[in-house]
């Protein structure tokens, strides 16, 4: 896997990629008139989107030779854009893992060097297909679950993820980024009353226990 936004140029002369037949990658869905705008710099001038079972692949019409890809793995979200005031047109946007391991949304001169934009650096991309959003949305969807993170499993076997400061958040598993407040997994109390509850408890059983001892010589020495 390559992490982060690359430049593609294995084109066939009718435009089309070439893809790794060998690694089992195929064609899934083409967007004629697609354009792709990187990080917050202006949308490229239309080209071709390709959805692989691997990667996401833009070819430009207008420059021969040019192209975009990134692998489904390194992107670690994609949603779609309609709201105007977040971008002024309809979009599939994503976020991409870059070889630093940051997906975060980064200024425009992190990823530019003398006015060039370093793809490796890059850590959005905005997809605005010509076409209505649905179809690619979900092409775009079905490939990604074809490529889940190889770490997830490890990660959030039985649907615990181990959180950053060692506290424990029980997710659904879906690609939602959710927002847990100061609440912990079993009722709201703290670690020390949580173990405080339980030493009460064994306690409250060892007294029902001996109670029912003495009940039980008492009917004992009855007989």
């Amino acid at each position: 896997m390559v992490l982060g936004l690359y430049a593609f140029a294995d084109i066939a002369a009718d435009g089309a990629p070439l893809l790794n037949t060998a690694a089992g990658e195929e064609l899934v869905r083409v967007e004629r008139a697609a354009a792709v705008a990187l990080a917050s710099r202006a949308p490229e001038a239309p080209g071709t989107l390709f959805i692989t079972t691997r990667r996401v692949i833009w070819v430009s019409e207008v420059d021969k030779g040019k192209g975009y890809a990134v692998d489904f793995l390194a992107i670690s979200l994609h949603a779609v854009s309609r709201d105007p005031e977040a971008y002024p047109s309809p979009c599939i946007y994503t976020q991409i893992e870059t070889e630093d391991g940051s997906d975060e949304e980064s200024d425009e001169s992190d990823s530019e060097v003398n006015g060039e934009i370093e793809l490796s650096k890059v850590t959005e991309m905005r997809i605005i297909p010509s076409d209505p959003l649905d179809g690619l949305f979900e092409a775009f969807s079905h490939c990604a679950e074809l490529n889940p993170d190889p770490n997830a499993e490890s990660d959030e076997e039985n649907g615990w993820v181990q959180g950053d400061e060692g506290d424990e958040d029980m997710t659904d598993g879906s690609d939602a980024e959710c927002e847990f407040s100061d609440v912990n997994a079993i009722g709201q109390t703290d670690d020390h009353d949580l173990t405080h509850a339980v030493v009460e408890l064994q306690i409250n059983d060892q007294r029902f226990e001996d109670a029912e001892e003495s009940e039980h010589e008492t009917h004992g020495n009855g007989h």
